[in-house]
């Protein structure tokens, strides 16, 4: 998927392609994550689409919830869905700035000294 450690740069054209498709990945992922917590709260906690679009995004950014739960399936499944949108925030920056890591160490790679 990225070029090599003997392979030249990849074009200022390509690399933004790689940005944008990396960009496109992560709004994919928020996406789906914030779909399964809004069903969530809608069909355990009998929250209103917006109410549980609300709870969904609060938990999912790392805020918490804004209401109290009232269901012991909702609470479960908040608890649940709390440890999966860590593990989430984790997966979508490394999906997003991946292409940016790799540019920087590949442009700065340091080739090992010929001389030795």
């Amino acid at each position: 998927m990225y070029e090599r450690h003997g392979q030249p740069l990849l074009s200022r054209r390509l690399f933004v392609r790689r940005v944008v498709r990396s960009l496109a990945a992560g709004a994919l992922i928020i996406t789906v994550s914030l779909s399964v917590g809004m069903l969530g709260y809608h069909w355990l906690e009998n929250m209103r689409w917006i109410d549980a679009f609300a709870n969904a995004a609060m938990i999912l950014s790392g805020m918490g919830p804004l209401e109290p739960l009232k269901t012991d399936g909702g609470k479960l499944f908040a608890g649940l869905y709390a440890i999966y949108s860590g593990l989430a925030v984790i997966l979508i920056a490394g999906v997003v700035f991946a292409p940016v890591v790799h540019r920087f160490l590949h442009r700065f790679h340091l080739e090992p000294d010929s001389r030795k």
